[in-house]
């Protein structure tokens, strides 16, 4: 998976995800280059839930079955 950036330049790219007791631990690579290891304790995982509304809810759910602009 990867993250871009707003002007659709490549930030991270995630090779895995997985559980570490009760963190959620991403590997990938940053810039395409450099190897990182990232970590969501359940404290920031509940700051994370206080950022999201309702509609943003249902937008994430229903975002794997829509099609990017660019795949038009």
């Amino acid at each position: 998976m990867k993250i871009r950036a707003g002007d659709k330049s490549e930030l991270m790219e995630i090779s895995s995800i997985e559980r570490k007791g009760n963190d959620l631990v991403m590997k990938g690579k940053v810039y395409g280059a450099m190897p990182m290891t990232a970590v969501l304790t359940p404290e920031e995982a509940r700051e994370f839930g206080k950022l999201l509304s309702f509609r943003l809810v249902l937008f994430l759910l229903t975002m794997p079955f829509r099609k990017s602009k660019d795949a038009q």
